[in-house]
């Protein structure tokens, strides 16, 4: 056959043993792996993969691009997954899946492959990214091919297999829960955590002190917004500040965890159909999403500001189910977008055991007027005009009380 495909690699048991099947099946498998900022060894990886038959492997860093270009055009429509997921998983796949067709298109084929299972919705994220990038695209998606199901039906099989082909792999049969890592979160589900009754352990937790431990005194920073993005921090206890998208990420995640910010244990609904129960961890991200949202209060319109709260379930839904790449996701962050061009200036915040706690806000671009709002002076508001104000308002609510 000697086809060559291209084949998103993590390292993992999964992973590794799809690559091998692959290669048993006659392809010549590419392996690509997305440094999204994930406490992975690539340089290891990538020598398992070469070591099992890889014909070539593609490291890929992409942190600055997923910040810059996925996790703050999210931030920018506030995108929460029902009222409690910031979307790390769900916004890392489709720009795993657009560098895959790269890929592809760079080593000259359409065959492209994943080892989502096909429970889940990761598998859905690729796969409509593929298509719309790639129309033509031939996708090899083994958790749902049945020559691959009869032949493994669990970790066993996979070990086993393992075994036979010497796949270095450091997996055990008997596994407490599956991890997704990336600069943005790190996500834990399966395992153990299927009981949603279950109380994780708190060696679980990698990426944030429990809110119990933190420190017993507040963090004071300052978050600069503009356009709706976060350009500067400053941490207003050792007056240092943190500028450029990366760094600036970095820093808040580094904050976030001494302060045990941005733990969620939710069930949530997969696209798929089925309920699963997610634990995340998310400290920069939590803390932004809150500074976006007071800085929206001070600058965006009421009426703008109300069609943009009614948008982002949408957009979240989008997002958690793969439409990332879709005409209906260009259309609604083009309002977004367009929503932004005031959203400027400084929030003031307090980190404190596992709490965002807004201090105050500032903007050039404010529309809060305090002479209008003040109780103290007239400021130029007539407050005889809310009587006719009132009446109208109060005239369909008398009517049907004389019934």
């Amino acid at each position: 056959m000697n086809k060559k495909v291209i084949l998103a690699y993590s390292g993992g048991l999964d992973t590794s043993v799809i690559l091998k099947w692959l290669i048993n099946k006659g392809f010549k498998v590419v392996c690509f792996i997305a440094d999204l900022g994930q406490d992975d060894d690539f340089e290891k990886a990538k020598k398992k993969a070469l070591k099992i038959g890889a014909v070539k492997v593609y490291v890929e860093g992409l942190k600055k691009e997923f910040i810059e270009q996925y996790v703050f055009q999210a931030l920018k429509a506030n995108a929460v997954y029902e009222g409690k997921y910031l979307l790390g998983t769900s916004l890392a796949r489709p720009l795993i899946a657009k560098k895959q067709v790269d890929i592809a298109k760079k080593e000259k084929t359409n065959i492209i492959s994943h080892g989502a299972t096909g429970k889940g919705n990761d598998q859905v994220r690729f796969e409509l990214t593929y298509m719309k990038l790639m129309p033509d695209a031939e996708i090899i998606s083994p958790w749902k091919d049945k020559e691959f199901l009869a032949k493994f039906n669990g970790r066993k099989d996979m070990l086993a297999y393992s075994k036979k082909y010497k796949i270095p792999v450091e997996a055990t049969s008997s596994k407490s829960y599956s991890m997704d890592d990336n600069i943005m979160h790190i996500s834990y589900e399966a395992g153990k955590l299927e009981d949603p009754a279950f109380e994780p352990k708190q060696d679980m937790f990698k990426k944030t002190l429990s809110p119990k431990n933190a420190p017993d005194k507040e963090t004071k920073i300052v978050i600069e917004f503009k356009k709706g993005i976060p350009v500067e921090v400053k941490n207003l206890t050792n007056k240092k500040t943190v500028k450029g998208s990366l760094k600036l990420f970095q820093y808040l995640n580094e904050l976030g965890s001494k302060n045990g910010i941005g733990r969620v244990d939710i069930v949530e609904n997969r696209f798929v159909g089925m309920k699963s129960r997610g634990v995340y961890e998310t400290p920069a991200g939590t803390i932004l999403l809150q500074a976006h949202i007071d800085l929206e209060g001070l600058t965006l319109d009421r009426e703008v500001s109300r069609l943009k709260d009614m948008l982002m379930p949408k957009i979240s839904e989008l997002i958690y189910n793969g439409f990332w790449f879709s005409p209906e996701m260009e259309f609604l962050m083009a309002s977004v977008n367009n929503s932004q061009k005031n959203v400027e200036g400084k929030v003031y915040i307090a980190l404190y055991k596992g709490n965002v706690i807004i201090k105050g806000r500032e903007s050039k671009k404010s529309l809060y007027n305090q002479s209008i709002a003040s109780m103290d002076e007239a400021g130029g508001y007539n407050q005889e005009d809310a009587k006719g104000f009132i009446k109208l308002q109060g005239l369909r609510l008398k009517q049907g009380g004389k019934k």
